[in-house]
């Protein structure tokens, strides 16, 4: 069976400065129209900058839609027709400072396709090299490192709940581990 739905008709509910919202009519494999709503958004990437102690360079920043700082791998919005790789090595440096010498492709994830239509691009970076960072001037955000393996723990004991980083995180120990 071919799935599929047939977008009938679209309109613009919301259009802000990161995302726009859309109100879709489409048309379904049994002939009927049923409405969707859909968030438009350029989409984003994750980097776990790894150590060479095995130790992940995680951020903490508050997060106003769960009202508390979550910890996180570095990550950011891309900006549309931007290269994902070189927005993570911007991301890197602006929120921890740290460059690295490799960059390994991951993947990618969609963190919400019910509504949503972001794309989070996941790289690990390794041969790190510390420096300053360069916060956006309203970015406020901690900078922690977390052995490897204590971080996978962290994630089965729900001290690390966001998923681009629960992810990730998995992605490179199964990857690291062969």
């Amino acid at each position: 069976m071919e799935l599929n739905e047939k977008t009938l008709s679209s309109e613009v509910v919301y259009d802000g400065k990161i995302v726009r919202l859309t109100k879709d009519v489409v048309l379904l494999q049994n002939g009927k129209e049923v409405a969707r709503e859909v968030i438009k958004h350029p989409g984003g990437v994750c980097v776990i900058a790894l150590t060479d102690e095995d130790d992940v360079i995680f951020v903490r920043q508050f997060r106003y839609p769960h009202k508390k700082a979550l910890r996180e791998i570095p990550a950011g919005k891309l900006e549309y027709g931007e290269d994902p790789l070189e927005c993570g090595k911007r991301e890197l440096l602006e929120e921890t400072g740290y460059t690295a010498k490799k960059f390994e492709y991951l993947g990618e994830m969609l963190p919400t396709p019910a509504y949503c239509g972001e794309v989070i691009h996941m790289y690990l970076a390794r041969e790190l090299e510390a420096g300053e960072q360069k916060l956006d001037d309203n970015e406020f955000l901690d900078v922690e490192k977390i052995p490897f393996d204590k971080a996978i723990d962290m994630i089965f004991h729900n001290e690390i709940t966001d998923g681009k980083t629960q992810l990730a995180m998995l992605k490179a120990k199964i990857l690291l581990n062969n």
